[in-house]
């Protein structure tokens, strides 16, 4: 499942492709909104909200999407052949002058009145990378079931928005806890910081073709604002862009365990079981 990172970059190239052009053409690929037609209005701008991503169109309408496991936006020139995935998977097709964005395999796709975006997305919680980020409603929001799996609470975009998977098991292994332990069972001021964390590494990883959470947020403008706040503990530099995810029975990179995992929910959990304190599941 993307990471409100990946979903970031995605609502960019969407605007720069979009925004501010004149529909062409339009082809909402799903039984309810198979009539509906955008030909001829403007489309005002595509933001990201935590993992949804809203493309606003004149006339007061928002084309709200999910990419969820399997979904992706494309975007091609005039001409150009789509490559992303057979016919029956395309979803969307939004078609300016110049470009065509092309949405496959969208397990949600609703269009709906911009003002009543909040049907969509109201539940979220504070956005990461977005402007109403708040750590301290994160904290407590995530606190309100302290006997919650933490790898579980991070997940729960109510708490916060924008963490998916890799990123829930890389903040476990920075922690130095397993993803099965109560959120209230933390050490004393350990979740403000891993909160903390989360913001930064997501922000650091904002603009980055390749995500990585083993090198530290460097100072470096950004096209949106300014440079990037030196973290006051600096990650270790090493060659592997993760720690745990996708390094299962590889040697961890902190002590040289070989790195756990399992299966929950569709889900791979990775963990190191020699550096990660908690409870974890019981072998098969």
């Amino acid at each position: 499942m993307p990471e409100g990172d990946t979903v970031l970059q995605t609502a960019a190239r969407l605007h720069a492709a979009l925004a501010g052009r004149v529909l062409t053409h339009a082809d909402l690929r799903v039984p309810r909104f198979a009539t509906a037609d955008l030909s001829g209005r403007t489309v005002l701008d595509v933001t990201a909200r935590g993992k949804h991503l809203l493309t606003r169109v004149e006339g007061g309408l928002t084309l709200h999407s999910h990419l969820r496991m399997d979904g992706a936006w494309r975007i091609y020139a005039p001409g150009e052949r789509w490559r992303g995935g057979p016919g029956h998977q395309i979803r969307a097709v939004l078609t300016n002058a110049d470009h065509t964005a092309v949405g496959y395999r969208l397990p949600v796709l609703e269009l709906l009145r911009t003002s009543e975006e909040s049907k969509a997305v109201g539940h979220l919680g504070p956005d990461l990378l977005g402007p109403d980020w708040d750590p301290d409603l994160a904290v407590e929001r995530l606190l309100t079931a302290p006997d919650r799996p933490l790898g579980e609470a991070l997940l729960d975009q109510r708490n916060l928005a924008g963490i998916g998977n890799v990123y829930k098991c890389e903040l476990c292994f920075l922690a130095r806890v397993t993803p099965w332990l109560p959120v209230g069972a933390l050490p004393d001021g350990i979740l403000p910081r891993l909160v903390a964390l989360a913001h930064r590494l997501l922000d650091a990883n904002r603009y980055r073709p390749t995500r990585t959470t083993t090198i530290r947020a460097e100072r470096r403008p950004r096209p949106d604002g300014p440079a990037l706040a030196p973290p006051q503990r600096p990650l270790p530099r090493v060659q592997e862009p993760l720690y745990v995810y996708g390094r299962n029975r590889r040697p961890c990179l902190r002590c040289g365990t070989p790195i756990r995992k399992v299966d929950e929910a569709d889900r791979p959990t990775y963990w190191c079981p020699s550096c990660q304190s908690g409870p974890t599941p019981q072998a098969p």
